[in-house]
């Protein structure tokens, strides 16, 4: 493997104390000012965020990450309001007061200096951005990565404790724009813009990435790598075989989609199902 970057590639076990993690989804109900909002309380949006991050832990995951997913269609980070970062640093701050795990945060669509400012004002170890290098079209047009401005944004803050985790051939868009570069070495160029870990994911939410995705992935970087949708009980034990870990969501829901409440009864068979690849 080309070593593209010297950064370390300990972040997984930096943060979460142990070389494989389980990471579950908080998708925060829309917050005011987006288009699904109908009125509720602050106190209404913060409790069932609470209510998730409750089942989450208790049913064994190590670590959560808090996403504003109910603010569909999401904006462009320069159409983001300072409401969302407002009402995000909240749910983190409350979430790491009453369960002290590790947390991340994952501002859509990808705006990583407001979840920057999240992560500090709420006490969060790790952002995720969606596209940190390069460019592709999504659901919300031309999207850029931001990692240089994202990372000169960090050091205003003294957040360099923050670790970067970025999605690689990022999901819900087309990479045709960059079609004379392959997944490794679009993997690559996260490294190189000093992202931490790097996150395989299948083309939407819920979806996950092939073996064979997974593995040109991680192929191509010595950055940990998690697979970040798409993970169910009857996949993870494969996943774990190849990576540090998952960010899990939708299989965790009442019926299996992502806007529903948690499912304690989900969580604890597939915390059980992960044994197996957690010990390998």
């Amino acid at each position: 493997m080309q070593l593209i970057s010297d950064r370390a590639s300990g972040a997984i076990k930096d943060i979460f104390g142990r070389d494989k993690a389980l990471i579950g989804m908080i998708h925060c109900p829309p917050f005011p000012g987006a288009p699904r909002y109908r009125g509720e309380t602050p106190s209404a949006i913060y409790d069932a965020c609470m209510r998730d991050a409750e089942k989450l832990i208790a049913g064994g995951l190590h670590g959560l990450i808090v996403e504003n997913h109910g603010d569909i269609p999401f904006s462009k980070p320069e159409d983001i309001g300072p409401e969302t970062p407002a009402f995000m640093s909240v749910v983190a701050d409350r979430i790491r007061q009453a369960f002290d795990v590790p947390l991340g945060i994952n501002v859509l669509a990808n705006a990583p200096l407001p979840a920057l400012a999240v992560a500090v004002a709420g006490g969060a170890d790790f952002i995720r951005v969606n596209q940190w290098a390069n460019a592709y079209v999504a659901n919300e047009g031309f999207i850029e990565g931001r990692a240089a401005e994202a990372l000169r944004y960090r050091s205003l803050l003294r957040a360099e404790r923050v670790r970067i985790f970025t999605d690689a051939h990022v999901k819900h868009g087309s990479h045709a724009i960059v079609a004379d570069r392959s997944i490794p070495e679009l993997t690559r160029d996260l490294a190189f813009f000093d992202s931490d870990c790097i996150i395989a994911t299948g083309q939407r939410t819920g979806n996950s990435a092939t073996i064979d995705e997974i593995e040109e992935i991680g192929s191509a970087t010595h950055l940990p790598l998690l697979v970040g949708s798409g993970v169910t009980e009857d996949n993870i034990v494969e996943i774990l075989k190849r990576t540090n870990g998952v960010i899990v969501a939708s299989s965790l829901k009442q019926g299996g989609v992502w806007w529903n409440p948690v499912d304690p009864d989900r969580v604890r068979r597939f915390v059980a199902a992960a044994a197996e690849g957690l010990d390998g």
